[in-house]
């Protein structure tokens, strides 16, 4: 019969250690990237909130501090977001946080300090605000969202639209 040396059975271990684990962080990230795909739209509300309901407040931007504010452009979508906090609900967002947040929209992001951390989210905020400032109306500007139009937003010259 064949006797390993352990130098071999070291050898074999390893190689079957690395293979679990390959097989272990294709399995997780399978999900993240098939929900990704060309053509899934993120959830988002169809119309704006019901009469009486209140949505969770917007964060304002004296709640965000250290990696949350360390440029302008964080703080000031944020001071946007809360001027339209009905379109926001409306829009989906194309980070995809509802699939491993759970958000409901674009507005769940700046709820908390994700949109800050998060170019898609800041991005299309300040699209948003700027198609609302010149009269589209929150379905329209989902339909451009939808198409992409939000990623021409240069968010090194964002923090100067009001």
């Amino acid at each position: 019969m064949f006797k390993q040396n352990p130098f071999h059975r070291n050898l074999i271990k390893r190689g079957l250690i690395l293979g679990f684990l390959a097989f272990v962080v294709l399995a997780v990230s399978t999900p993240w990237a098939t929900s990704q795909q060309e053509g899934e739209i993120p959830a988002f509300h169809a119309g704006p909130p019901s009469k009486g309901e209140t949505l969770p407040p917007i964060l304002g931007k004296e709640q965000l501090w250290g990696e949350n504010a360390q440029y302008p452009y964080q703080t000031h979508a944020y001071e946007l977001a809360a001027k339209i906090p009905g379109v926001l609900y409306q829009q989906p967002c194309y980070c995809y946080c509802d699939r491993g947040m759970g958000h409901q929209s674009l507005h769940s992001c700046f709820e908390g300090t994700h949109g800050a951390q998060c170019s898609v989210c800041l991005k299309e905020a300040y699209y948003a605000y700027s198609m609302h400032k010149k009269g589209k109306t929150a379905a329209q500007i989902r339909q451009d969202i939808m198409k992409g139009e939000w990623k021409k937003v240069d968010l090194q010259t964002a923090a100067s639209i009001n």
